[in-house]
Parts: structure tokens; C-alpha cells; sequence
């Protein structure tokens, strides 16, 4: 097995391990508190609309949009990961018929395994500095990186069969 195969394969299966124990963390010790926040905030806003009190209605909106915004991106970083790095494996699998040298092949599985631990690392940082330019930036340079690593590979895999 030559190196770009091997770093597509074994990268894949390191990150879809951490996208598998992240999930696990978040499911044990995480997520049924948010849960429990967002069906909390929201039944507020409902109650406090219907006392008429609006200023708490919206503040309460405003804290379930808040902490959804935090929940969907911990969902989709687990989910991110996992499938990029079944993409990864599969991939591997098929690198050699990827008609580029070997030195070419290896900048591609490097930007496809950068990407793919950028991309949902920048989502999940936005949790932690929502607003901050760094882990937007980060997330989209981590999707541009695998888009671009996916379409050398298919020039490459159409190069090979012409």
C-alpha cells in the first residue's frame, strides 16, 4: 500500500474515531441538557407571550435561537467528520486508479485530510467565538480544501481511463 492510499485510509479511520467518541461525549453529557434548554426557552416564550409579556417572550426566543445554534453545529461536526472520513476510506480504496504521480496523488489525500478536519473544526469553534471571522474562515478554507482535493481526484480517475 503506497502512501497516499494509506494516508487517505488510516486518516479516514482515525477521524471517523474521533467523530464517533465526539458524538458519544456529546450524547452522554451534552445533549439532553440542551434539549432540555431549547424545550425550556421555548415554552417560556410561549408563556410569556401569553401573559402578555412581550420583552420576556423575545428574550426567550432569543435564548432557544441561540442555544439551537450551538446544537445544530455540535450535530453537524459529528456528522461531518464521520462522513468525511467514510468519503476518506472509500477513496483510498480507489486512489491508485488516480492517474497522477505519486507526489501528486500525496498533496491530494494532504489536502483532503486537511480539509476534512478543518472544515468541521472551524463549525464547532463558531460555538465557542460565534461571530469570529477565524473559525468561519476556517470552515470555509476546510470545505474549499476538500472540494478541490475531490475534484483532482475525478480529473484525475477521468485522466486515467482516457
Amino acid at each position: 500500500m503506497n502512501g497516499p492510499r494509506k494516508l487517505l485510509i488510516f486518516g479516514g479511520v482515525a477521524l471517523a474515531t474521533v467523530g464517533m467518541l465526539y458524538g458519544l461525549y456529546y450524547a452522554v453529557f451534552v445533549e439532553h441538557q440542551t434539549l432540555g434548554s431549547m424545550g425550556g426557552s421555548l415554552a417560556g416564550s410561549f408563556v410569556h407571550a401569553a401573559e402578555g409579556r412581550l420583552p420576556e417572550a423575545h428574550g426567550a426566543i432569543d435564548t432557544y435561537a441561540a442555544v439551537k445554534y450551538n446544537y445544530v453545529r455540535q450535530v453537524d461536526v459529528h456528522s461531518h467528520w464521520i462522513g468525511l472520513a467514510m468519503l476518506m476510506i472509500v477513496m483510498g480504496a480507489a486512489f491508485d486508479g488516480v492517474g497522477f504521480s505519486e507526489r501528486v496523488r500525496f498533496w491530494i489525500a494532504i489536502a483532503f485530510l486537511t480539509g476534512s478536519v478543518g472544515f468541521p473544526l472551524g463549525v464547532i469553534l463558531q460555538t465557542v467565538n460565534r461571530g469570529s471571522v477565524f473559525p468561519s474562515a476556517l470552515a470555509i478554507a476546510g470545505s474549499a480544501l476538500v472540494i478541490l482535493a475531490l475534484s483532482a481526484a475525478a480529473v484525475g480517475f477521468a485522466r486515467q481511463s482516457a
